[in-house]
C-alpha cells in the first residue's frame, strides 16, 4: 500500500513532473527581476503562455505555505507581477513597461538664469560696499569755503593737486630712508592745476619757486583777516604760512581761475601707493644724481618702488633749470603712475585694488565737497593726459627776479580764458 498523497506515488506518476497534475511539462524559467539581463520580461498576457497550476497536492500550495498562500507573497512577487522585495516601485520615473525610464536632461537655460543672476548680486554688493569702504577713509579736512574773494567759476572741473614735503607718522629710520629730513610743518613740493573738461584735460605744473603776491586772506584756524599788503614771496610760502585754504587763494588771486576741489598728499602716502601698485614702469631720458633726495638712475626703462619714485619726484640740484625740470619730472612720474594703477591687473586683482585703495585713500587730504566720483575723474583724467589725451605743461615763465620765477602774464590770461570756457589750450609753457 502507498502511503504517498494521490499524485505522488510512484506508480502513477506517468508523464508527471515534479508537482502533481497529470501530464504537467516541466516548468518555464521564470525571469526574476533583480537577476535577469535582458528586456523587462513582458506580463502574462502579452505573448507568455499561461503556467500550470499546481491542484495536485499540498507541497506548496497548503502545506508549506508556498507561492501561493504568502510564503513569499508579501516580498517577492516575481510569478506575478514582477515586484521586487518590498512591493516598492522603481527609483526612477516610470517607463511604459513599468521600469525606468530615462533620466531627465537638465534644464540649462535655467541654470544658465541663476549663475548669472547670483554673479550679478556678488557685483553690485561688492562694489556698493567698496564705495561707502572707501568713500569713508577720504580725509575730507579742507575747507574751502574760508577762501575769500573768489573768481567766477567755468566750465568744466579744476584740481589743485598739491604734493607736501610732510613728515608725519614717519619713524626715523623712515626719514633717513627716504632721504626727507627731518624739516618741522609742510611745504609744497609740487602743485599743479588739473582741467578736466569736454574740449580735453590739461594738467598745468606751478613751480614752487614762482612769484607770487600774497593777496588779503582770513586765517584758518585763528579767523583773523590779513589784508594784502603787496607782499612778494614764493608760492610755496603760501602753503607754509597758513595751508591749504591760503595756498587756494592765493593761486586763485594770481591767476584769476576757480579751483573747484583740493587734493594733497604726503611724502609717506605717495611711497606707499607706488609699493601697493607694485611700482611703477618709468622711461627715464637721461641719468642723473642727487645726494639730497637719494637719486641715482641710469637712463632707460625701469619700474622704481616707493622710495626711489619719491627721490625721482623731488629730485631739483641734479638740474640746472632745477625747478621747472623736476615739475616735468612729477608730471611724468604722475601719469605714469594713474596709467599703472588703471591696468587690469590693478583694478581686477582685489590682492593689489584694495591694498592700492586703501593706502592712497588713508593719505589723502581732500575738500569737503569732494566726493569719489570727483577723485575718479580726476584720476582718469591723469591717465589720460599720460596717454595722449590731454595736455601737459608747465606754467607759462617769462623771466625771474631774485631767483623767483614770473609768470608770462598774457599767456597765462589767455590759458585761463581758454579753460574757464573749456577750449582746446593753444598756449604753450615751459
Amino acid at each position: 500500500m502507498n502511503d504517498w498523497p494521490e499524485g505522488w506515488s510512484g506508480g502513477n506518476r506517468g508523464n508527471e513532473y515534479g508537482r502533481g497534475g497529470a501530464n504537467a511539462q516541466p516548468e518555464s524559467a521564470r525571469v526574476m527581476r533583480q537577476v535577469r539581463r535582458g528586456p523587462q520580461a513582458p506580463p502574462y498576457g502579452a505573448g507568455v503562455p499561461p503556467q500550470p497550476s499546481y491542484t495536485g497536492g499540498q507541497g506548496y500550495d497548503e502545506g508549506q505555505q508556498g507561492y501561493g498562500q504568502g510564503g513569499y507573497d508579501n516580498g517577492y512577487d516575481g510569478y506575478n507581477t514582477g515586484q521586487v522585495y518590498g512591493g516598492g516601485g522603481p527609483a526612477g520615473p516610470e517607463g511604459p513597461d513599468g521600469g525606468r525610464g530615462p533620466r531627465r536632461a537638465p534644464n540649462w537655460r535655467r541654470r544658465i538664469k541663476w549663475t548669472a543672476i547670483t554673479v550679478v548680486t556678488v557685483l553690485v554688493v561688492t562694489t556698493i560696499g567698496t564705495y561707502f569702504w572707501a568713500d569713508s577713509k577720504l580725509n575730507r579736512d579742507v575747507d574751502l569755503s574760508k577762501v575769500i574773494d573768489r573768481p567766477a567759476g567755468g566750465d568744466g572741473t579744476n584740481y589743485l593737486i598739491v604734493g607736501s614735503d610732510s613728515r608725519e607718522g614717519l619713524t626715523a629710520a623712515e626719514k633717513k630712508k627716504l632721504h626727507t629730513g627731518s624739516a618741522a610743518g609742510k611745504r609744497t613740493d609740487s602743485m599743479m592745476i588739473l582741467h578736466v573738461g569736454d574740449s580735453g584735460d590739461t594738467l598745468i605744473s606751478l613751480p614752487r619757486d614762482s612769484n607770487v603776491t600774497i593777496p588779503s586772506y582770513v586765517g584758518s584756524t585763528s579767523g583773523k583777516t590779513y589784508k594784502n599788503t603787496g607782499r612778494q614771496t614764493k608760492l610755496n610760502a603760501a602753503y607754509a604760512e597758513d595751508g591749504p585754504t591760503l595756498l587756494v587763494r592765493t593761486v586763485e588771486y594770481n591767476m584769476g581761475l576757480h579751483i573747484d576741489h583740493y587734493v594733497e598728499i604726503g611724502f609717506n602716502g605717495f611711497a606707499d601707493i607706488v609699493d601697493a601698485v607694485g611700482g611703477v614702469t618709468i622711461d627715464i631720458d637721461k641719468g642723473f644724481k642727487d645726494s639730497y633726495s637719494g637719486a641715482d638712475f641710469k637712463a632707460g626703462k625701469q619700474t622704481l618702488n616707493g622710495e626711489e619714485a619719491l627721490a625721482f619726484v623731488r629730485t631739483r640740484h641734479a638740474f640746472a633749470a632745477s625747478d621747472l625740470q623736476r615739475t616735468k619730472n612729477q608730471q611724468k612720474f604722475l601719469s605714469a603712475l594713474a596709467h599703472q594703477v588703471a591696468t587690469p591687473g590693478t583694478l581686477l586683482n582685489p590682492f593689489k585694488l584694495y591694498p592700492t585703495l586703501g593706502a592712497g585713500l588713508d593719505s589723502l587730504s581732500v575738500d569737503k565737497d569732494m566726493s569719489l566720483w570727483d577723485l575718479a575723474s580726476m584720476f582718469w583724467a591723469m591717465k589720460g593726459v599720460s596717454g595722449g589725451d590731454g595736455t601737459s605743461m608747465n606754467m607759462p615763465i617769462s623771466g625771474s627776479t631774485g631767483g623767483n620765477l614770473i609768470w608770462d602774464k598774457a599767456k597765462v590770461k589767455t590759458l585761463v580764458n581758454e579753460l574757464n570756457n573749456d577750449q582746446k589750450v593753444t598756449v604753450s609753457g615751459n
